[in-house]
Formats: C-alpha cells, sequence, structure tokens
C-alpha cells in the first residue's frame, strides 16, 4: 500500500479506538529517515504532526516542506541541540531532566517565545530507557520550580514501555503513567493556563503497542513503521 493509504488505515484503526475509549487521540506521524515525499504524501492526505529524533534531519524538513506542519522532537533531546531545533519545532517529547528545562529557558529567552514540552517518565524496566522518577515528578508539581522556567510551558508527560511481548507488562507501565497523569494533572493544568496552554497530553504508544496504549488512557501515540514501512537505514 502507499504511505497515504496506510495512513488511512491507521487513522481508521486509532479512531475506532479512541471512539470506544473516550479520548480524543492526536496522530504523530514518525516521519525519521524517511524521504521528503514520503512525508508529503502523507501532508497531502491530510496530516499534519510529524515527529522527528535526529535534529539535522528535523530542521532539514522543515526548512523545506510546508509550513504548517507541527513538528515533534521526539528523540532523546540533546542539550547542545536544543538551540538548532527550537526555532522550528511545536512539541518537545522527551524533556527527562532539569538541565534540558534550563537550556531550553535560556534559549526561548533568546528567541522571545515559549515552548511546549512533555516530561518524560521512565516507566520501562530498561536501564537504557531515561526520564523522571515519581517522585521527581511530585516535585515537579510545585508551580514555585516552574518560577526559573517562564518561557517553558507543560502540557503533558510522555513514557515509553519495556520492549517487550508481555502485553501485561507493558499495561502496567502504561497505567502507571497514566495515574501519574492523573494524580498531578490539577495542580500542572492551573499552571499550563497560566502560561496560555492546558495539561492535555499523555503521550505513550508507538507502533507496536500503541492499541493498548490507548486502552490505557493514552491521548497521543506516534507512529511510524505502520504508516512509512521500515525505517531506512543510514548509508
Amino acid at each position: 500500500m502507499s504511505v497515504a493509504e496506510q495512513l488511512t488505515q491507521v487513522r481508521r484503526d486509532v479512531e475506532e479506538l479512541s471512539n470506544r475509549t473516550g479520548q480524543d487521540v492526536v496522530l504523530v506521524a514518525v516521519s525519521k529517515t524517511k524521504p521528503d515525499e514520503d512525508v508529503m504524501a502523507a501532508y497531502e492526505a491530510g496530516q499534519r504532526d510529524f515527529g522527528e529524533n535526529r535534529v539535522q534531519e528535523l530542521v532539514g524538513k522543515a526548512q523545506r516542506l510546508p509550513k504548517d506542519i507541527r513538528w515533534h522532537m521526539i528523540g532523546h533531546v540533546q542539550t547542545n541541540k536544543i538551540k538548532d531545533f527550537l526555532p522550528w519545532v511545536h512539541l518537545v517529547h522527551g524533556v527527562d531532566r532539569m538541565k534540558v528545562l534550563e537550556v531550553l529557558e535560556r534559549e526561548c529567552a533568546k528567541l522571545s517565545r515559549n515552548v511546549d514540552i512533555l516530561l518524560q517518565v521512565h516507566i520501562a524496566e530498561e536501564s537504557t530507557k531515561f526520564g523522571w522518577d515519581a517522585s521527581e515528578i511530585a516535585d515537579l508539581a510545585r508551580p514555585e520550580v516552574w518560577e526559573e522556567f517562564p518561557h517553558v510551558r507543560p502540557v503533558g508527560m510522555m513514557g515509553m514501555a519495556t520492549f517487550t511481548d508481555d502485553e501485561q507488562q507493558v499495561r502496567r507501565e502504561f497505567a502507571l503513567l497514566a495515574a501519574l497523569f492523573k494524580t498531578h494533572g490539577k495542580a500542572f493544568d492551573q499552571l499550563a493556563r497560566s502560561r496560555g496552554a492546558s495539561w492535555e497530553a499523555l503521550s505513550m504508544g508507538m507502533s507496536g503497542d500503541w492499541a493498548w496504549a490507548l486502552e490505557e488512557g493514552s491521548s497521543m501515540v506516534r507512529i511510524g513503521s505502520a504508516i512509512f514501512g521500515d525505517r531506512n537505514l543510514p548509508l
């Protein structure tokens, strides 16, 4: 099937499940390693949210492709690259440590802009995953913490489950994130609204586990291979 046909099928599947769960779901098409032509095929089929994990690739595509695309920085955030992607990004996923917040604030101030972010929570049983733990999220829910970051707007959480076929384990991890999102939702929503945003994005679920994620409460899924096919390997 073509990219447009695969995107249509994924949208249909996501919409069907989101209607059952009562969630309004944002579909982020993960276009990393894919050529401009594939992105444009999805764009012409109505897709506007695209995710990239390499700064150079995101910036290049943002410069070349339609300006109403909403680019999501979904990779592990390297602080020395923030200044490069910040002018182009709609939402920064994976904000997983205080240093990232500090550099985001500094670079946002230079540009006189605000940036929306997701707080990455470590929910997987894999040491290779990044993120805050539950106690750190509780600390971040205190509004005084954010006085140092007036240009940064937390609008949600994200997390990646363990890479496993064990459905029950993955669901437990997603349920943990959904519970944290709900527990601290009031405090974060008040903060976000004071900055002209809202606390609404719970990003969990990718091509292999998005259906489980939606059933556990996700409102944003990141799907790549089901839309674009297998990732292109670098030369």
